[in-house]
């Protein structure tokens, strides 16, 4: 029986560690940057892109977010690749890559009178919008991949779909708190990358291999 050496169960954790990191920083991150908003921003009716917008002092902290939780996010599809699969990996790679694009190119400006960079709202307007797409696909593509005992993290994958489906819907509904209900489809993601974050650190088995004690698998 090989047994794995001190040096990789050392190290093994120190990845969604990062991960989990770097996930609580991003959010707090987006949390708190409309405390950084000149007056007439609310964090109910305008959203996360808006904070960070064309423009706007102290649009500087969302962005922040948006490259911390992609980063967070490119990170974790590496170390999730096993389970994920390549697809699922690259396509949650992928929506990390959107998430830094999406702070490169800003939001157009909400204040009046400041400049307009029309170019860089379509990039952002598009990388947003493709953002929304590659999430749900990526969940869908990695739930395809669960094992038969995984039950709770394939109901998690439903309603991390459900949502990213529902919520844009409720968005152009209700645009009075469109703010708000973005900001619950963060926290979607949050939990969902973070949990799949913790999961990596428990002994998992890729692709339905059953639920096998590390013991009889090492032999």
């Amino acid at each position: 029986m090989s047994v794995p050496s001190a040096r990789a169960r050392t190290l093994r954790p120190t990845g969604p560690v990062v991960v989990l990191s770097g996930l609580a920083a991003s959010a707090v991150a987006l949390a708190t940057a409309p405390a950084l908003m000149p007056p007439g921003y609310s964090w109910v009716s305008q959203t996360t892109s808006e904070s960070a917008a064309q423009g706007v002092q102290g649009a500087w902290l969302a962005r922040l977010g948006f490259v911390l939780l992609g980063l967070s996010v490119i990170l974790l599809a590496t170390i999730c690749r096993r389970w994920w699969g390549l697809w699922g990996a690259a396509l949650h790679a992928g929506f990390g890559v959107l998430l830094i694009a999406a702070a490169v190119f800003s939001h157009r400006p909400w204040i009046a009178g400041e400049d307009l960079d029309r170019v860089e709202d379509v990039l952002h307007s598009i990388t947003a919008t493709a953002m929304g797409f590659v999430f749900v696909i990526g969940v869908v593509v990695t739930a395809l991949r669960r094992s038969r005992g995984d039950v709770w993290p394939r109901a998690f994958d439903i309603m991390a779909v459900a949502a990213s489906v529902a919520i844009p819907l409720g968005m152009a509904a209700r645009p009075d708190i469109e703010g708000v209900l973005q900001r619950l489809m963060f926290v979607v993601a949050y939990a969902w990358y973070a949990a799949e974050a913790v999961r990596t650190t428990r002994d998992r088995v890729p692709n339905g291999s059953g639920s096998r004690s590390a013991a009889a698998r090492l032999r």
